[in-house]
């Protein structure tokens, strides 16, 4: 069976979390729009990022699951014995593609859920998810995991459509957005460049001290004002930075929903961040960025196509891929290692050559 030939009506994208992995999913999603374009396209995701796919102009279905509830054990057995609905609902769609581009076991028995007679999926598998494939996607750890995930093209027949990004921007969040930085002091006007400091592993955030001198530095020397950014999870580190500057950046911090965070990024001048979603999006929304890295591999889940800088320290340790601080024998040297003077030239460097300020809809693909 030569899958490249077939025609696809009922197609599920399995890919749950986490947002920036989503985000290197999209590409995909763009690609089957284009193979397939009369085709019923539905993601199954995890209900906190479905509000990123909702309204997709190239989705028809967002299914949400709710892997939370899986955390405790009273949870997991409510969702044991909901998942027979689940099923059911999943199979009445009457798929006959599904892809797993997450690659775990539970992402796995979702596509065999479907029962699609057309089940996508890496090899080697992760946690044995290849049991439940029919047709195996090579998987190469080496490259960019856009690129892994587009590999599904050649098997598929869109090998020749573009890598390209679509993040819709809502004009509800924008104005919403818009009202918050006036509240900050921020006319509607004026430029900022957003700063993100936190992520979801403590090796990869850069040192708070430096964030806020960083923050001083750079809005003595440019008279452009900050913009911290947040999950709520990180507005006690954002608060921190704040009260550490001397010229007080606009704390937003926990009080962004999702859509939000992506009018956010649109409409900033600069984004400065860690390995976090927020680099990937605002690469994929072809905004100018300068990205830390430390523990992780840019290589492999760096800023993709992005025109702006990766800064990372030359070290043998690195990367390590370290989540936790307690982890590390080099006393965080990664971090350590960047200073704040290479990290303000790569900020007035990126903003020297920044394209015009009108906020993107969609981004582009690699050195489009």
């Amino acid at each position: 069976m030569v899958l490249s030939e077939l025609k696809f009506d009922r197609i599920l994208i399995v890919k749950p979390s986490s947002l920036g992995d989503i985000i290197h999913a999209l590409p995909v999603l763009n690609g089957l729009r284009h193979r397939y374009p009369t085709a019923r396209i539905s993601w199954l995701v995890n209900r906190q990022y479905a509000p990123l796919l909702e309204k997709h102009p190239q989705l028809d279905e967002v299914i949400p699951f709710d892997r939370q509830k899986f955390n405790s054990v009273l949870g997991a057995a409510v969702m044991t014995f909901q998942l027979g609905g689940f099923a059911k609902a999943i199979r009445s769609r009457k798929f006959d593609l599904a892809i797993d581009l997450q690659g775990l076991f539970r992402s796995g028995l979702m596509t065999w859920i479907s029962r699609a007679p057309v089940r996508l999926g890496f090899h080697p598998a992760r946690e044995g998810a290849g049991i439940f494939y029919t047709h195996r996607i090579p998987f190469d750890s080496s490259r960019h995991a856009v690129e892994r995930n587009y590999a599904v093209a050649k098997i598929l027949g869109f090998e020749n459509v573009p890598v390209e990004f679509k993040i819709p921007v809502h004009p509800e969040s924008e104005q919403s957005v818009r009202q918050k930085l006036l509240a900050g002091g921020l006319p509607p006007t004026d430029p900022f460049v957003l700063v993100w400091p936190g992520s979801r592993w403590e090796t990869k955030n850069y040192l708070p001290d430096r964030y806020a001198e960083l923050i001083d530095r750079w809005q003595q020397e440019t008279n452009v004002r900050v913009v911290l950014g947040g999950s709520p999870s990180e507005r006690e580190l954002c608060r921190r930075i704040a009260q550490s500057c001397r010229a007080q950046p606009i704390d937003l911090a926990g009080h962004t929903d999702l859509l939000e965070m992506v009018a956010l990024v649109a409409k900033s001048a600069l984004v400065v961040c860690n390995d976090s979603a927020p680099a990937h999006l605002a690469a994929a929304l072809r905004q100018p960025l300068v990205a830390i890295y430390g523990p992780t591999d840019p290589n492999r889940t760096g800023p993709y196509g992005s025109k702006g800088k990766t800064l990372i320290a030359d070290l043998p340790c690195a990367p390590c891929f370290f989540r936790k601080l307690n982890q590390c024998s080099h006393d965080h040297d990664c971090m350590n290692r960047i200073t704040v003077d290479q990290i303000l030239q790569a900020m007035k460097s990126s903003w020297d050559h920044r394209p015009s300020l009108s906020n993107p809809v969609s981004g582009g693909g690699r050195g489009s």
